[in-house]
């Protein structure tokens, strides 16, 4: 039960995290660095309009001397666009408590005249219109260069590119082809899916429950790939996903779920060979399903999102157990009950499987992370397009060796031990 009322506060917090046109709210919050978007990727004379207001300074008494309030700077508080690449030189300025607002050139400070205006409740609110002369993929920052001097605003931030026409394109530089290729990949999944169940359905007679599950995750990940098409459809058009990215995370959950659940019952042998699961497999999904299902805080988004990435790996290494023990057991099978034929032939078809998982986890979790952050900003559809062509590849390579024929030499070898 936890596990289901936890999807529709996940969907709710994730919706906030794929529109162009967002809302960002600092609270009481004295860090020297604040990312305000993830990366987005510019053309020359991209757009990006910022509107504030409710800002507040707050200003910490002088301990020794408690009747004298402390002075701060107003040009020690502003914003700043950032290349993707430079984070590393972000980092380092701050580690040496270095202001980071005398190193670059910022967008506007709270200097301003107009930010003023609504420092001092003269104004409700200030929008600045900015154009991006050089094209590039930028992070937003906010920078308070005042040590113990925490601030409050909240922001509403547009971000977008002119097309030829003339109008809004609010999908950043590289990410424009994305939802011709999640079509592309809705169309494969679901005819691939299609025909799984199809094939399922005459083969009945030698179906097992886990080919059914197995038609569930190519059903929900098909449901991804038209969530994702339509919300980068809309998002392009304008700025928000209207409710896509909701769909997109709900079903992306329980794809995830199935995923991991489908590759260990397939390790274990589950429905076709033994029709239980151990102590040790039961541990596995215990453990592997509640970290697929914890979801980050707001204020630090960017530092969780890059432990959800390591978490994912892990989570994808433990299901790799599984399938080790299986082999283990089926080694030491074949020395012993007779059958030293059969459980080797079962023992090369493991080890394959094996294989190909540890393959597919190194390439979608270790090789699309380095291709996504290697390849040039305009270029960043092609990381998606390959994780969901090695999905694919992957899929369809487990359903040919687990297909529910007579002829299939995992259910040739159950039928000739029963």
């Amino acid at each position: 039960m936890r596990l289901l009322l936890a999807v529709p506060l996940i969907a709710i917090f994730l919706a906030t995290c794929q529109a162009k046109i967002m809302q960002s709210n600092v609270d009481i919050d004295d860090r020297g660095l604040i990312p305000l978007t993830d990366s987005f990727g510019y053309a020359n004379g991209g757009r990006i309009i910022i509107t504030i207001k409710d800002i507040s300074i707050f200003v910490k008494k002088n301990v020794h001397d408690p009747a004298n309030e402390r002075k701060y700077n107003l040009d020690n508080f502003g914003f700043f666009l950032s290349p993707v690449e430079a984070d590393a030189n972000l980092e380092l300025d701050l580690a040496e408590n270095r202001c980071l607002l005398n190193s670059i050139h910022s967008l506007f400070t709270f200097k301003d005249s107009a930010v003023q205006s609504v420092i001092k409740n003269e104004a409700d609110h200030v929008t600045f219109n900015l154009t991006v002369d050089t094209g590039g993929a930028y992070f937003l920052y906010f920078a308070n260069c005042e040590t113990d001097t925490p601030v409050s605003f909240a922001c509403h931030i547009e971000m977008f590119n002119i097309d030829a026409q003339g109008h809004r394109d609010y999908l950043s530089v590289g990410d424009t082809e994305l939802s011709t290729v999640f079509w592309i990949m809705f169309a494969l999944f679901a005819s691939a899916t299609a025909f799984w169940f199809w094939y399922v359905w005459t083969n009945k007679a030698h179906a097992n429950k886990i080919h059914y599950l197995m038609g569930a995750l190519g059903a929900f990940k098909a449901l991804t790939m038209i969530s994702q098409a339509m919300m980068y459809h809309y998002i392009e058009r304008t700025g928000y996903a209207d409710g896509w990215n909701v769909a997109y995370y709900i079903f992306t959950f329980f794809r995830g779920i199935l995923f991991f659940v489908v590759v260990v019952l397939v390790g274990t042998g589950w429905s076709y060979m033994k029709p239980f699961l151990g102590d040790r497999e039961k541990r596995i999904l215990l453990v592997v399903i509640p970290l697929q299902e914890e979801s980050p805080s707001e204020k630090d988004w960017f530092t969780w999102r890059d432990v959800f990435h390591l978490v994912d790996i892990i989570c994808c290494c433990a299901i790799l157990f599984p399938i080790v023990w299986s082999i283990k057991h089926l080694r030491e099978a074949s020395q012993t009950d007779g059958k030293a034929a059969r459980n080797l032939e079962k023992l090369t078809l493991f080890r394959q499987f094996y294989v190909m998982v540890v393959v597919y986890i190194y390439f979608t979790r270790i090789v699309v992370y380095l291709l996504k952050s290697t390849v040039d900003y305009e270029y960043a559809w092609v990381s998606d397009a390959a994780d969901q062509l090695a999905a694919l590849a992957f899929y369809v390579w487990t359903a040919t060796k687990f297909s529910p024929t007579a002829e299939n030499p995992y259910l040739k070898l159950n039928q000739g031990e029963a």
